[in-house]
């Protein structure tokens, strides 16, 4: 039989139970007890807590987002960290009250439509068992086939949803291949075919577009980092049924790529600025093709996404911010947003990693993407 033991997650003093065989932020999220997360596989460090009394075992985290020396003193990875015995801990939960807080479920879902829409992406629509509620930018984990992984169990992957809420049972995932990867390459580019069944839980992450938050956004997505982006769009511009929460004023799309055959969704996001003039701005950004003047003139830019961003801006003091994408990208925007006067505190940023990086070093805020 599978031994059970009391979790207590201070300082909000919730009581859980958790399994010997379950990751205590599994059980955590499980129970609609929200607490800081990421990539759920042990690489960002953004679950860290303190373990005040008790007993775990840390699994397979990463040494270079959980060090030894943090060990000794009592830290833990709650994403990969299972209980030994009964436990006490004390996670940083802040009082943001647009946290997400929707439990984690498992969900049996159909795969009823793929497109390829760029190089080396594309499209997967699943549809659920049932109805799920979620936050504009937050991620599913996909049950990898142990035929698929090895014949491992329980391997997964995360992507995150370009639908938003309001479509909670008809989810677009946007997936790009990555070489060797066990989910995509492997699978998702493989085989995975119309009418196949697929396991996924979820909803995960912290990465969501704040609606209380009215002034205008500048949002950046670098490849397939464009799926919560776009969700959190679609959010704002598409989804009007709760009218207290307007969301930003105006929203500065910036969609990086090499090459036009790198971009996707273009005219979704036109049609989108022609809909709402007042509210949002597209600019698709082109850093390994020459913008000609027909192109210019259809709203193109050339150069790296950051660059235009800056050329565009001579300061965006009073604006918000969410970045998402490769993380070179990421730590390019934040520099450029900073220097243009925005502050951390109004950047919300998702790095979207793979699985390599569990074993050379994390950075903050990744998603498992293979």
């Amino acid at each position: 039989m599978t031994e059970t033991y009391q979790i207590t997650v201070d300082p909000i003093g919730a009581e859980i139970t958790c399994r010997e065989d379950q990751t205590i932020l599994d059980a955590c999220l499980r129970a609609g007890v929200w607490v800081p997360h990421s990539c759920t596989h042990g690489t960002c460090g953004t679950c860290k807590v303190e373990v005040l009394d008790g007993e775990v075992d840390h699994g397979a985290s990463s040494a270079f987002a959980l060090m030894d020396i943090e060990r000794d003193e009592g830290k833990t990875l709650l994403c990969c960290a299972t209980p030994r015995s009964d436990v006490v801990l004390e996670a940083d939960i802040d009082a943001d009250d647009e946290a997400p807080s929707h439990a984690v479920e498992d969900y049996a879902g159909t795969i009823v439509a793929l497109e390829d829409v760029a190089v080396d992406t594309r499209r997967v629509i699943v549809e659920l068992d049932r109805d799920m509620t979620f936050d504009a930018g937050q991620y599913m984990a996909w049950q990898i086939p142990a035929t698929r992984a090895g014949g491992a169990s329980g391997v997964t992957r995360t992507y995150s949803m370009a639908n938003p809420p309001s479509q909670g049972r008809r989810l677009e995932f946007q997936i790009r291949r990555t070489p060797g990867g066990v989910c995509s390459d492997g699978w998702v580019f493989r085989d995975l075919a119309v009418g196949e069944q697929v396991s996924l839980a979820g909803p995960y992450g912290r990465f969501t577009v704040r609606m209380r938050r009215t002034e205008p956004a500048v949002m950046i997505a670098g490849g397939t980092g464009l799926a919560p982006i776009a969700s959190m769009i679609k959010r704002v511009l598409q989804d009007e049924t709760q009218a207290d929460r307007p969301g930003p004023s105006r929203i500065l799309l910036y969609q990086g790529a090499r090459t036009r055959a790198a971009l996707y969704d273009v005219e979704l996001f036109r049609d989108l600025a022609t809909r709402h003039p007042d509210r949002f701005v597209y600019r698709p950004c082109l850093s390994e093709e020459e913008v000609t003047p027909e192109l210019e003139a259809q709203g193109y830019a050339a150069g790296l996404v950051t660059d235009v961003v800056a050329a565009d801006n001579a300061s965006l003091a009073g604006h918000v911010a969410y970045l998402c994408g490769p993380p070179a990208m990421v730590e390019a925007a934040m520099k450029t947003l900073m220097s243009r006067r925005l502050f951390p505190r109004d950047i919300s940023r998702e790095e979207f990693l793979d699985e390599s990086n569990r074993h050379s070093g994390g950075l903050r805020s990744p998603l498992i993407k293979r």
